[in-house]
């Protein structure tokens, strides 16, 4: 035991001498085309310059670093864009080159990171998911066939105010408005309410997976500043992650089979919602979209839609 606990100190003194002598010669020799910023400390980087508010952080650091600056968070260096004027120009005549990003370690539980269209690189896959949202979530005429079913859920939120208001029981706004954002999403995705007002239990397992997928999408992740920490997994970020992923894709697992079953039983490919799309676009010979596919999109589409509400 005492050889055991000798070559695990061993090792993580040499560890903490490698980070150390890769800052040190980062900081005295400076990285070769990387933009300006501050001197990054040994092993940390600039990740205390940050503070509790890194959005100010960064905008007064900008002051003093111009519109594109470089910082070393942990072991990663980032680059730091704070003009509109360079985004634009970065983000529309440089996206390719720019579009590769580090992947966190909570989008590898499942290996979600190879089927998201939001960590997948450049490529016949990425392509394949990029024309299924622009011509089957963001159209113009997609987002206007939904403004009905977004003004029916406001209009059922504001009827269970006044009832409850009636009644003289108490409401919890957050919780009222995160279940109409839930039921808007999840009846343009299968045209059926997920979350419930009146709680029982099923409904509140799914607000209580809900929030937990909010609050794990919102914490910091030391295992993103040192890679090297990734298969340890400190905080167990990547093991809430998997477990929340796992239940959501179980819960789309049920809608999706009962949704086919549904389909061959009336032998009708109507689309009336989204999941109808993609599994009529799932069945064409010319699409390389798959069932996992379909389920990995929606997963994806159900974050982005709680963070943007």
């Amino acid at each position: 035991m005492d050889y055991v606990l000798l070559l695990l100190g061993l090792s993580f003194v040499l560890a903490c001498i490698h980070f150390l002598n890769k800052s040190l010669v980062a900081t005295k020799f400076g990285p070769g085309k990387l933009p300006p910023g501050p001197r990054p400390f040994p092993v940390i980087g600039n990740i205390l310059e940050l503070g509790n508010k890194p959005h100010q952080a960064l905008a007064d650091l900008s002051k003093t670093y111009g519109p594109i600056m470089s910082l070393k968070l942990g072991s990663i260096t980032t680059i730091v864009i704070s003009s509109p004027n360079v985004a634009k120009e970065a983000l529309q005549k440089h996206d390719q080159a720019l579009s590769g990003r580090t992947i966190p370690a909570g989008a590898r539980g499942l290996d979600h990171h190879n089927h998201s269209i939001v960590w997948l690189p450049v490529s016949a896959p990425w392509r394949n998911l990029r024309k299924v949202c622009a011509t089957q979530m963001f159209t113009a005429q997609k987002l206007d066939a939904t403004q009905a079913l977004r003004q029916k859920k406001v209009q059922e939120l504001l009827y269970y105010v006044h009832e409850s208001c009636g009644s003289g029981s108490a409401v919890d706004i957050g919780q009222a408005v995160l279940t109409t954002v839930l039921n808007s999403i999840s009846n343009t995705f299968f045209s059926i309410d997920l979350a419930r007002y009146q709680f029982d239990d099923q409904s509140l397992n799914f607000n209580n997976l809900i929030y937990s997928v909010m609050e794990e999408a919102g914490t910091p992740n030391i295992a993103d500043y040192f890679p090297v920490l990734q298969s340890v997994d400190p905080q167990g970020i990547l093991k809430r992650v998997t477990t929340n992923n796992e239940k959501l894709l179980t819960i789309f697992d049920g809608i999706i089979d009962e949704r086919i079953q549904a389909r061959e039983k009336m032998m009708s490919k109507e689309s009336n919602d989204l999941l109808d799309s993609l599994l009529n676009l799932a069945e064409e010979n010319s699409s390389q979209l798959s069932l996992a596919g379909i389920k990995h999109l929606l997963l994806v589409s159900t974050k982005l839609n709680l963070n943007l509400k």
